[in-house]
């Protein structure tokens, strides 16, 4: 691969492992790392197939059930009375 103009030199730092697999892409092909890196970089990105992810989110948390909060009480009598409280205290 050859370029007509001014390129520009790209200095990155690769684990061991990458780089080893590009040398040896490179020596199997008959071409330069630069080369194989290039191409790699050419390929078009993957087409993202979106689906509706967040609806689907937002009904799953729409149709989870939430607990009751357990009793402040002990007695259901001390229960009950603290609701008709709190509702008098509500409707005002």
């Amino acid at each position: 691969m050859s370029y007509t103009g001014f390129v520009k030199t790209l200095t990155i730092r690769l684990p061991d492992e990458l780089a080893s697999r590009i040398e040896q892409e490179s020596v199997a092909r008959r071409v330069t790392k630069s080369d194989i890196v290039r191409e790699l970089l050419d390929r078009p990105a993957p087409v993202v197939i979106r689906d509706d992810g967040l609806r689907d989110i937002l009904e799953e948390g729409w149709a989870a059930k939430v607990p009751a909060r357990p009793p402040r009480f002990g007695s259901p009598q001390k229960q009950r009375l603290a609701e008709v409280i709190r509702a008098k205290k509500l409707h005002r």
